[in-house]
């Protein structure tokens, strides 16, 4: 078994459902202790007893990426109680489906406040903790900052925008001790589809 994140604190966003959840499980298998962190409470204090069954602590700490002051809230809650951040992953996002033209501009603010400044939050509310450890930084991003489709004009954009800050970001903390990897998954099992354009989960989608 891979124990390469033993004893170090992981701080996973959008890990309700998903990737997030995944990884979450995964950093676990590694050896990491790990905090989720989403807007569905119950989901979040689920997986983290979840996490602890195998003997690491875990950590539920519930915050909506686009509260800044949840966000910093959060971070720092996270060293508060685990005592450092080695890795901290921006996962949290949805999907805004349309073509462009019918799209309102409220769906597309709505869009980038969770993917981009939600993003852009959690990496500024990270980094001062990151820059101790000499730590890692990871933004998930998507095969759509490559691929744009048709229908999906304001999910591509957000992603788009989410690649340009991660090679900015690796540009900028090049020599610090802090890395900062972007990660482009392309279509999984998760209910990214079940989550309306207002960002509301829909069950039944």
């Amino acid at each position: 078994m891979d124990r390469s994140f033993e004893g170090k604190v992981v701080w996973i966003t959008g890990a309700s459902a998903g990737i997030g959840r995944e990884l979450a499980r995964e950093f676990t298998r590694r050896g990491a202790d790990v905090a989720v962190s989403a807007r569905r409470i119950e989901r979040l204090e689920e997986l983290a007893a979840e996490l602890r069954e195998s003997g690491r602590r875990s950590l539920a700490v519930p915050c909506d990426v686009v509260d800044e002051a949840a966000v910093k809230a959060a971070s720092e809650k996270v060293v508060a109680e685990l005592g450092r951040l080695d890795v901290a992953v921006a996962n949290a996002g949805f999907g805004v489906t349309g073509r462009i033209e019918d799209v309102p501009l409220a769906d597309f603010r709505r869009q980038f406040d969770t993917n981009v400044m939600g993003l852009l939050a959690t990496v500024q509310a990270a980094l001062p903790h990151l820059r101790e450890t000499k730590g890692r930084l990871a933004l998930v991003g998507s095969v759509s900052a490559m691929l744009p489709t048709p229908g999906n004009g304001a999910y591509t954009a957000s992603k788009y925008a989410v690649r340009a800050i991660g090679q900015t970001l690796a540009v900028e903390l090049a020599g610090t001790g802090v890395s900062c990897t972007t990660l482009h998954p392309g279509f999984v099992a998760s209910e990214v589809a079940q989550v309306d354009n207002q960002g509301r989960f829909r069950p039944e989608r």
